[in-house]
């Protein structure tokens, strides 16, 4: 069977709202390939509006592996789309020698190309743990995992009890830092270039808030509200969906909760930017430029 050594993969990363869907589209066009969408949400049939999948149209242009494959009630996480995804992508990368990942979740960006670390689990403690959220809420976890280990909190989504919860298991259950789990990955055999758009902090802003703005118009409150048998599973807590529950329960107000969207938001593009640190070879792409985005590409070796 033919090697998939120097076989190149290109990811498209950054913030959301940076463009990232429609450079994937321009660049597989280009490379004659096909996208692997590795956006954490962008699985699930029942979320549309909220999750800026592309187009139907955009996806006749190219074929996109990963949207809509999966049903709210069977998530998919991080592991299981290794697990279904590098066969795939293993795939392309033999019939066209190139494939495009396009997606703002670094961490199942990270799993598909570079694999998983050996990470430890311990369940008595995770048990605890889950007791102690439901007591104290998540920022006594928060404040336990800000103790022990403070750096993990720039590349942590803080508002999701799932995943604080198993960092401060990890951190708490291993003594060690989260960082010596995120070190061992052995190299991809094969060929990584990523790229993002870096947009101006105030630009990029306004886009976010544009995009919500967008997204409400278009039905975003009747999409979740359609929703809400779903609102307890994993995949519902997730920026743009969780907000809207506060309102349904007359708890906010409409426009409070269009605020709290776009004030999350912002704040998970920050740590979206933060997570891209982390990369050795990353390539900014100017779009202030006028040489496009996709011109750009080319130039980077």
């Amino acid at each position: 069977m033919e090697s998939v050594l120097n076989k190149t993969i290109y990811c498209i990363q950054g913030p959301t709202a940076s463009g990232k869907t429609t450079l994937a589209i321009e660049l597989a066009l280009f490379l004659g390939t096909e996208i692997i969408s590795a956006d954490s949400r962008q699985f699930y049939q029942e979320m549309n509006i909220g999750t800026a999948k592309p187009t139907l149209e955009e996806r006749k242009k190219v074929p996109h592996h990963f949207i809509n494959n999966r049903s709210l009630t069977d998530p998919l996480n991080v592991v299981e789309f290794r697990k279904e995804a590098f066969p795939l992508l293993q795939s392309l990368l033999l019939t066209y020698s190139s494939a495009v990942v396009v997606g703002g979740s670094g961490q199942f960006v990270d799993a598909l190309v570079e694999g998983l670390d050996e990470i430890p689990v311990f369940p008595d403690l995770r048990a605890k743990l889950q007791v102690q959220l439901e007591r104290f809420g998540i920022k006594s976890l928060l404040d336990d995992l800000e103790s022990l280990d403070p750096k993990v909190l720039a590349n942590l989504d803080q508002c999701n009890p799932r995943r604080v919860l198993r960092a401060l298991e990890i951190v708490k259950g291993s003594g060690q830092p989260w960082a010596s789990f995120t070190s061992n990955r052995s190299l991809a055999p094969f060929n990584v270039k990523r790229y993002w758009v870096r947009w101006n902090r105030d630009e990029l802003y306004e886009r976010i808030n544009g995009r919500i703005d967008a997204m409400v118009t278009a039905g975003l409150e009747r999409e979740v509200l359609s929703l809400k048998q779903f609102r307890f599973c994993p995949a519902m807590n997730t920026l743009g969906y969780k907000e809207w529950f506060d309102f349904f329960e007359e708890i906010s107000t409409r426009d409070e909760v269009l605020e709290k969207i776009k004030q999350h938001s912002r704040n998970y593009a920050k740590r979206q930017i933060t997570w891209l640190n982390r990369y050795p070879n990353i390539y900014p792409l100017d779009p202030y430029s006028a040489i496009p985005l996709l011109d750009q590409i080319k130039q980077f070796p």
